[in-house]
């Protein structure tokens, strides 16, 4: 085996690597937008009742709610980043 032979395969191989990387990136972006959406809903929806009810309750609820979302926020902003 030459040297060019090597350094191609070495090269194909890593190009292989980076492109099943940027489609798991893509999966991954797709499903947490998705989740993001819904958290975002979710936390809404809790911040309403916690404003109507105006118990302690609902106010741990959308704090939660409001802390998951910020968490499914950073990861998305990360995955936008990769």
């Amino acid at each position: 085996m030459t040297t060019q032979n090597f350094n191609n395969r070495f090269v194909e191989r890593r190009l292989r690597r980076g492109t099943q990387t940027m489609r798991e990136l893509r999966d991954e972006l797709r499903i947490t937008s998705e989740q993001l959406a819904f958290i975002e809903g979710e936390a809404h929806e809790k911040e309403m009742r916690a404003m109507v009810a105006e118990t302690a309750d609902a106010a741990l609820e959308h704090h939660e709610a409001q802390r998951t979302l910020e968490t499914i926020h950073k990861y998305h902003q990360h995955l936008l980043s990769s």
